[in-house]
């Protein structure tokens, strides 16, 4: 009796890698593997990493030595922006037989499928050309659709570029037929994800806005999630947009990474924080109910006490609905390793801390403000009863509620708060 090779997938990091490992996985699905859970015994295990901080890579040694101690005999791949950046180094790792860069990932079914190149690394350097097409399938409700790779900005704490390679897009027109076949596959909300996608259109000589345009004319019903969007690239016009969209959600994430004029200097990032204060006051004048997210890095070299009360207070001032802190953590090859006055662990904690604690006091005032007030709920999950979801203006929410009205959207009105989510009720 013929038995399937089975295959796991554990992803690590942002929306553009499940994007990424949903796309390999669906090849090897459709080639007669069977994709079990991360959690099972598979022939083949494929991780896909992360390397924004120290952490991630921690995580991924943690997870190899797992996979290792449970079924010594699998085949484990190690691929995504760690292999990239350092694959001898992964392949050291005991347990690790394969190691893809970034730059081969699209080539991962065939990789394991040719047993003379499935035991060594498989390296290239980013062709700034290539793009890997890819979205993401597992999630029926949701899916993340990459628009763009790749970042030219020289941020001193990043290893992005390296890791990723130049900006880079593939077509409107392409864009569109992938979103049309999601849309049609079932799902009711796209995410628009990639490394830096408010630089989309530098490679078809065409712009972000005009992407957004085409995808609101699909004459379907469905949202659209943006992910992540530089403060810089997010023009009045694309706010303008944005907020007259019926189909864009009132949500955006905009890294800040630092309230500090000197800290933002070192790091060479590209706005001052007169320019991104000016972004969200305009974005909350057109939109009151818009969530409002933002990065912000804690203990960058050089950011004294006098720069983190500069950055606390600047955070203050705005209407933002919740913060992403990253402990800064020194990566190799970016010029804020060898930057003076390097902070100390303890401090970086201290900091972290103080922001984490403000980021739940903001994000429970925000949902505190959307009580009493009607909002578009796609229910994803049903547990005891409940049905679970978020607005579309990124609000935890459960209604008592039958699980036949997963992958629906349905209009509620947010009448308490429970555990930093709101309790709704159904509007007929």
């Amino acid at each position: 009796m013929f038995t399937k090779k089975t295959i796991a997938f554990h992803t690590l990091g942002c929306k553009l890698n499940f994007s990424e490992s949903s796309t390999i996985a669906r090849e090897f699905i459709e080639n007669g593997y069977q994709k079990v859970s991360f959690e099972d015994n598979a022939n083949f295990y494929v991780l896909n990493t992360c390397t924004v901080t120290e952490n991630a890579n921690k995580e991924c040694r943690k997870i190899i030595n797992k996979i290792r101690k449970k079924n010594s005999n699998a085949h484990i791949l190690v691929t995504g922006c760690y292999a990239q950046l350092k694959p001898k180094e992964i392949l050291s790792i005991p347990g690790v037989n394969t190691v893809v860069s970034n730059s081969n990932k699209q080539n991962i079914f065939k990789i394991l499928n040719n047993e003379s190149i499935q035991n060594d690394i498989c390296y290239s350097e980013i062709d700034s050309k290539s793009f890997f097409k890819s979205y993401s399938s597992s999630d029926r409700t949701r899916s993340f659709l990459k628009i763009q790779d790749g970042c030219d900005y020289k941020c001193t704490f990043c290893t992005i570029p390296m890791a990723r390679g130049a900006s880079r897009n593939q077509s409107i027109e392409d864009t569109v037929m992938q979103a049309k076949k999601i849309i049609n596959s079932g799902v009711n909300e796209i995410v628009l994800t990639g490394v830096n996608i408010g630089d989309f259109g530098k490679s078809t000589d065409e712009n972000f806005l005009d992407l957004l345009k085409a995808l609101e004319k699909i004459n379907i019903e469905f949202r659209i999630r943006i992910s992540s969007i530089e403060p810089n690239l997010l023009t009045k016009k694309i706010i303008d947009f944005i907020c007259n969209s019926n189909k864009i959600v009132p949500h955006l994430h905009i890294p800040l990474q630092s309230g500090s004029k000197k800290i933002l200097k070192l790091m060479k990032r590209r706005y001052s924080t007169s320019k991104y204060f000016d972004r969200i006051s305009y974005l909350k004048t057109k939109s009151p109910d818009m969530c409002i997210g933002a990065d912000v890095i804690v203990g960058f070299p050089g950011e004294d006490d006098d720069d983190f009360s500069e950055t606390y207070d600047f955070i203050k001032s705005m209407d933002l609905s919740y913060l992403h802190v990253f402990s800064y953590s020194n990566r190799d090859n970016t010029e804020s390793i060898n930057m003076y006055n390097q902070n100390d662990p303890r401090t970086i904690k201290k900091r972290s801390k103080i922001l984490r604690s403000y980021s739940q006091k903001i994000n429970l005032k925000f949902i505190k403000s959307q009580l009493f007030k009607n909002k578009n709920v796609l229910f994803e999950t049903h547990k005891d009863g409940h049905l679970y979801g978020l607005t579309e203006n990124y609000i935890k929410s459960k209604i008592p509620g039958n699980k036949k009205h997963i992958n629906k959207i349905s209009k509620i009105q947010l009448v308490d708060i429970e555990n930093n989510q709101a309790i709704g009720r159904v509007i007929n």
